[in-house]
C-alpha cells in the first residue's frame, strides 16, 4: 500500500521496487517486518516502454510464484529445451527440461510487465511503498543509516537500521567503503522481436556465431533475439532493411532453422560487467544488479538477482531485530552469496572472452568441449541443474 505521509524512521527501507526489491519486500511483509519500499517510478502512471524480454529459470519462477509476484497476465512463454552450438563447427550441446524432471527449464517474461505488474502487487497488498520518491543521498553511520528523499511535497528525511539497495547501482558511488568496478565489453546488444518460419516448439537458442553470440529466446509465438556485436556492428545492423537483417540471422543458424518471415523494431544497448569489492558497507547491502550486473549472454543477471532477494529474505528472517543491519548479520548474507555470485559472474564473463576469439585451435577446443557436454549426461545434467537453481 502507498504510504501517505513518510515515517522518519523505519528498520528496513529497500531502495528500488522492481522485481528483486519487490521480492525482497514481499516476503518481508509475510515475516511482519517493518520496511519501507522507495521506489521513483509515479504508481499511477503508465509505465515506460521497454522491449526486453528475460528469461527467468524454474527456481526464479518458483520464488517468484511464492512471493505472489507470478500471474498470467506476464503471458510467459515456456522454454522447453536449449539448443547451444557454435557457428562452423560440430560443437553443439541441448537442455532439456525431462532431464531435470521439470515441467519447464525456465520462462521467457517482458520486462516491463514483470516491473509493473511487481509494482502494483505491493501497492494493492500490505508491503508499505514511497512511489514517485527518489533517494538522493545516503550516509552510512554505525547505528543507522540516513537517506535524503526527494518527493513531490520536497525533501524529506529518514533513517533506517538497514538499506536494501535494488536500485541498479544508482547509489554506489555515495556508499562508503565499497568499490566498483566497471569494464566495458566494447558490445553492444542488439535487441528484435523475430517472426520464424516454423513455430519454435519451446526452443530457446544459444549460437556463438563468428562475429557475436547470438541468443533466440521463444516468445509467444515469436523469437527474441539478442545478438552482441561491436558498436560499429551494432550501428550497422540498426540501419539494415528488415530483410537484410532477418539474412543476416538466418545466416548465422544455417542448418538449425528455417529462417524468418518477419522482424520487428531494433534496439541496442552498451554491455559491460559490474562488480562490488564487497556487496555490504555499514548499515547497507546490495543486491541484484546494484551488486553485480552481467553480459546477457546466457541469461543469469535477473535471475542472480532474484537469487540474492531470496537469500537476504532467509538472513533476515532468522536475524533478531536488534542485529538487523549490524556487521555480522552482512557478513553472513555476504558469505552465503559469495560462491554462487563469483562463479555465475566468472562464468558470464569467461564465456565472452573464451567464444570471442577467432583462433582456429581454441575453436576446435570449444567445440569438443561442447560435444564432451552433449555426451556425457551427468555433466549436462549438472550443467543444468547450475543455470536453473545456481551454484549451491
Amino acid at each position: 500500500m502507498i504510504v501517505k505521509q513518510l515515517p522518519l524512521h523505519v528498520d528496513i527501507a529497500i531502495v528500488g521496487g522492481g522485481p528483486v526489491g519487490a521480492l525482497v519486500a514481499q516476503r518481508l511483509a509475510r515475516q511482519g517486518r517493518q520496511a519501507l519500499v522507495i521506489e521513483a517510478r509515479d504508481a499511477t502512471a503508465t509505465p515506460p516502454s521497454d522491449p526486453r524480454a528475460l528469461a527467468l529459470s524454474w527456481a526464479s519462477y518458483q520464488a517468484l510464484d511464492e512471493a505472489g509476484l507470478w500471474s498470467d497476465a506476464l503471458a510467459p512463454t515456456a522454454i522447453q529445451k536449449v539448443h547451444v552450438s557454435q557457428q562452423g563447427s560440430l560443437g553443439r550441446t541441448g537442455l532439456d527440461a525431462d532431464e531435470l524432471n521439470l515441467p519447464a527449464l525456465g520462462f521467457v517474461v517482458p520486462y516491463e510487465t514483470l516491473a509493473a505488474q511487481a509494482l502494483q502487487h505491493m501497492v494493492a497488498g500490505s508491503v508499505q511503498i514511497a512511489a514517485n520518491t527518489r533517494v538522493s543521498r545516503i550516509q552510512t553511520l554505525s547505528r543507522y543509516a540516513a537517506l535524503t528523499l526527494q518527493t513531490a511535497a520536497g525533501e524529506a528525511q529518514m533513517t533506517a537500521r538497514l538499506v536494501i539497495l535494488a536500485d541498479g547501482g544508482k547509489l554506489i558511488d555515495q556508499v562508503h567503503g565499497v568499490t566498483q568496478t566497471v569494464r566495458p565489453y566494447n558490445q553492444h546488444a542488439v535487441l528484435a522481436r523475430m517472426t520464424p518460419n516454423t513455430p519454435h516448439s519451446h526452443i530457446a537458442y544459444e549460437r556463438f556465431a563468428d562475429d557475436g553470440p547470438i541468443a533466440l529466446l521463444p516468445f509467444g509465438t515469436d523469437f527474441m533475439l539478442i545478438w552482441t556485436q561491436t558498436p560499429e556492428q551494432a550501428e550497422e545492423r540498426l540501419g539494415m532493411d528488415d530483410a537484410a537483417f532477418m539474412a543476416a540471422v538466418a545466416a548465422r543458424f544455417a542448418g538449425r532453422l528455417d529462417g524468418f518471415s518477419a522482424v520487428g523494431p531494433r534496439k541496442s544497448w552498451p554491455l559491460a560487467l559490474k562488480t562490488l569489492d564487497r556487496v555490504y558497507a555499514p548499515r547497507t547491502v546490495m543486491i541484484g544488479n546494484a551488486a553485480q550486473t552481467l553480459h546477457p549472454v546466457a541469461g543469469q543477471g535477473l535471475n542472480l538477482g532474484l537469487r540474492d532477494a531470496a537469500v537476504l529474505a532467509d538472513v533476515l528472517a532468522s536475524t533478531p531485530d536488534p542485529m538487523l543491519g549490524e556487521a555480522s548479520m552482512l557478513q553472513r548474507y555476504a558469505a552465503l552469496r559469495r560462491k554462487d555470485a563469483g562463479i555465475v559472474t566468472h562464468f558470464t564473463d569467461t564465456l565472452i572472452t573464451l567464444f570471442d576469439r577467432p583462433n582456429p585451435a581454441l575453436k576446435h577446443a570449444r567445440s569438443l568441449g561442447l560435444l564432451a557436454l552433449d555426451q556425457i549426461a551427468p555433466l549436462r545434467r549438472g550443467f543444468a541443474r547450475r543455470m536453473v537453481y545456481g551454484v549451491r
